[in-house]
């Protein structure tokens, strides 16, 4: 419990850094919201100015403790603001049309890279000593090396564009809709192929060079090799013994990879023009949205420390030393 209860204070306590931090960095840059939003518009006057910075919470008849303290209040209640290039609507009315996607996308894709590339290196770690284990890594490690970006024009290219077995981007075909059912979900699934493999295979060779390391170094620890020596199934050793030890640290990174799913997905989401986060951010940059970019920042920072927290949880549910706090 004295764990448990130690983590809750620490993720409140860095939640609230990332918070606060949220607040100050727009307000460090040139210009403000408002601005950017009156040179967008026509027509609107200058009296109105006040009015428009009040609705931005960048209100200047407030000090700036006032507005941080109003700035607090609203992020409780749920309201980050107003978009500005997607003006009047709200902010959190456009991150929901874009958080399945991307949350669809790189958590099938991440889960998917994790479980087939922690198996294949439980394996290639079993039987490190076979020429076909050497060929499966060397394979994984030139895999590892490419930019997942890079990976994704390849594949537009050979597969969207020279033979267009897939489409170029999007989500779904034009003229269908959310209401169409298995048209729609075919549909989804269809235009997903592309930028889920993109993810999946360019990740995949992370988790396998993670857990055949990991898995050499417990192979060398001495229950091994009593296990070993008291004539224990190979597939029993390997399995109970070697695998579950050695897929600790893998479980901290997956959470991770979970939580850095909302904003990991920037530059996948461009090649595939995906109406994800990613995207969504990289659009919020080229039209100064600050409230749109602010929001994003700020589910990015609680995403990861949310996903470090509950990997923090698993571990100790998973082996007893985090549990009884490093005692033998």
């Amino acid at each position: 419990m004295k764990y448990v209860l130690r983590k809750f204070f620490w993720f409140f306590f860095a939640l609230y850094i990332a918070v606060t931090i949220n607040f100050i960095l727009p307000r460090l840059m040139p210009g403000d919201p408002a601005s950017v939003l009156v040179n967008k518009l026509q027509g609107v006057e200058e009296g109105s100015m006040e009015a428009i910075r009040a609705a931005f919470g960048i209100d200047t008849d407030k000090s700036i403790l006032a507005q941080y303290g109003d700035y607090l209040i609203n992020i409780l209640k749920g309201d980050l603001g107003i978009s500005i290039s997607n003006y009047p609507y709200k902010v959190w009315d456009v991150l929901s049309k874009a958080l399945p996607w991307t949350i669809g996308l790189m958590g099938i894709a991440t889960l998917f890279s994790f479980i087939i590339g922690t198996f294949i290196g439980i394996v290639v770690a079993w039987k490190r000593k076979t020429k076909v284990a050497n060929s499966v890594l060397g394979i994984f490690l030139f895999i590892r090396s490419f930019p997942y970006f890079w990976l994704g024009l390849i594949l537009v290219y050979f597969f969207a564009f020279k033979k267009p077995l897939f489409p170029l981007g999007g989500a779904y075909s034009i003229g269908v809709f959310r209401g169409d059912g298995l048209p729609f979900i075919k549909s989804v699934i269809y235009h997903g192929i592309l930028p889920g493999l993109t993810i999946a295979i360019s990740s995949m060779g992370y988790w396998m060079l993670t857990i055949r390391n990991n898995m050499i170094n417990v192979l060398a620890e001495d229950y091994i090799i009593v296990a070993r020596a008291k004539g224990l199934p190979l597939t029993q050793i390997m399995n109970k013994y070697a695998a579950r030890n050695a897929i600790l640290p893998s479980v901290s990174g997956f959470a991770m990879a979970l939580g850095f799913i909302i904003g990991g997905s920037l530059l996948t989401e461009m090649v595939f023009s995906y109406p994800g986060i990613g995207f969504m951010l990289y659009q919020a940059v080229q039209q100064q949205d600050y409230p749109l970019i602010q929001a994003i920042f700020l589910f990015i920072a609680i995403a990861v420390m949310t996903a470090n927290f509950l990997s923090d949880i698993v571990i100790m549910l998973l082996d007893p030393r985090v549990r009884d706090g490093g005692k033998k």
